[in-house]
């Protein structure tokens, strides 16, 4: 069961960390740092944290980053990754020619 973070209640600043500058989504580029900076900035969930730093959105969509994303944004709020629930994954979209619906042959 997913645990509902209280969203009044104060994370204080975000402490910059040594480790800030590793790269946790290759695809996107985005950073320990950043990652910790958006739960400081109220992204409390890991839908949150996908939708404003774009985590888990590349070519890869999460298959190498999901997990170190969700141990960052757990730690972060001082629960266990268990307790945040998982993004919903979507297949990437491709443009289809509009003859690819039609039934004749051009």
């Amino acid at each position: 069961m997913s645990k509902v973070v209280e969203r009044s209640q104060d994370l204080g600043p975000c402490i910059p960390q040594n480790d800030d500058d590793l790269i946790i989504c290759r695809c996107e580029e985005i950073t320990k740092g950043e990652i910790r900076q958006a739960v400081h900035d109220g992204m409390y969930n890991l839908t949150e944290v996908k939708r404003y730093l774009r985590t888990g959105m590349g070519l890869c969509q999460g298959q190498t980053c999901s997990r170190l994303v969700r141990s960052i944004v757990a730690k972060e709020l001082g629960i266990s990754p268990a307790e945040l629930e998982l993004t919903s994954a979507r297949s990437p979209a491709r443009p289809i020619e509009m003859q690819t619906y039609s039934n004749e042959v051009w």
